[in-house]
């Protein structure tokens, strides 16, 4: 045998959504930021996306992490997030992921109950609060990055559907949220086929009718991904509901989707439906949960936003060791339309 490059990854999933970490084989890349580092890996290094994310290694719903150390002079660590369609910002359910694997290999060092850092995402700094005991991280919560409405009650034509009424806000990448309930969705696991495929057309009509740009980056525009929301029933001061995400290449997020669970938050706080330090429990397709609330209002440029707290819990699944073996005719990866849906 013989390779000719080899990674060594951890795997892991935040609530049934699979966020593996690279945690050998790239030492570092070029840039001063996170976002620069994304970048400079999107531009040179997408072979190693191909070929962990692809098949025969990958599959439509991995997602993988590279650790990289920051220079930022709060960050503890860094991570760029890799999908199989995008480079994202920011990833509610990866940065669990990568807290949960610094922590439980000792990257990082564990301290029992509560561990606390900082970790540098391409969006910004990540403050990270752990629950820890004997040995195992119980549960991740971290302060995500400013989250905001861009647009409230707009209506969008979508192919062979008519006139879908939507909200477009940002919570790490842009998302398209539009009523379940009034598109025949329960969100529940035997419509995920027929959500994806909406999903799908509602981005595409987002994208040609509205123009979203983040209005600190305008590197970060256009609608990513697409949450099927499920009514709000509201116990005290707790709020529950289900969130169906539709992501980049037409899957959805096992996970109830951090970062649109942060911009359903800011849609919540713009429409008076949930007040600071009230809990919003996020439910998935799947059934799992991220325990969700606004700890501060803020200022992102001339649009209000929140800061949004986002907690759950992630399990590491496995230690692999990945190499390309330059005879190997698929050492690149590959994918077919048949489940990469594009």
């Amino acid at each position: 045998m013989r390779w000719k490059k080899t990674l060594s990854v951890i795997g892991a999933h935040a609530e049934g959504e699979v966020g593996n970490v690279v945690v050998g084989g790239i030492v570092d890349v070029p840039g001063e930021t996170m976002w620069d580092k994304k970048q400079y890996m999107e531009q040179n290094l997408d072979l190693i996306r191909r070929v962990l994310l692809l098949e025969p290694r990958g599959a439509p719903y991995h997602a993988v992490n590279y650790l990289l150390p920051s220079k930022h002079p709060k960050a503890d660590i860094g991570f760029v997030i890799a999908e199989v369609g995008k480079y994202p910002p920011m990833s509610g359910s990866n940065a669990v992921c990568v807290a949960t694997v610094v922590l439980e290999t000792g990257i990082l060092p564990m301290q029992e109950p509560i561990t606390e850092f900082t970790m540098e995402s391409p969006a910004g700094l990540i403050e990270v609060k752990c629950l820890c005991n004997d040995g195992k991280v119980t549960q991740v919560e971290f302060r995500n990055v400013p989250s905001f409405l861009m647009y409230a009650d707009k209506t969008a034509e979508v192919e062979s559907i008519g006139a879908i009424k939507l909200d477009i806000a940002y919570g790490g990448i842009i998302f398209a949220i539009t009523d379940a309930t009034s598109l025949g969705f329960k969100v529940s696991p035997d419509e995920a086929h027929d959500m994806v495929l909406l999903g799908q057309k509602i981005r595409t009509a987002c994208n040609e009718q509205f123009v979203s740009v983040h209005p600190e980056n305008p590197q970060i525009n256009g609608v990513s991904d697409v949450v099927f929301a499920g009514p709000l029933e509201r116990y005290g001061h707790r709020v529950v509901a289900k969130n169906g995400t539709m992501c980049n290449l037409g899957r959805l997020d096992r996970s109830p989707c951090g970062t649109g669970s942060a911009a359903r938050l800011a849609v919540m706080k713009a429409k008076g439906q949930i007040k600071v330090d009230e809990i919003f429990e996020s439910v998935s397709i799947t059934g799992t949960k991220f325990i969700c609330r606004i700890v501060d209002t803020c200022q992102i440029g001339n649009v209000k936003g929140i800061i949004p707290s986002i907690a759950g819990q992630a399990w590491i699944t496995g230690f692999m060791q990945y190499g390309i073996d330059p005879s190997d005719p698929f050492q690149h990866g590959h994918k077919l339309n048949d489940v990469w849906m594009e």
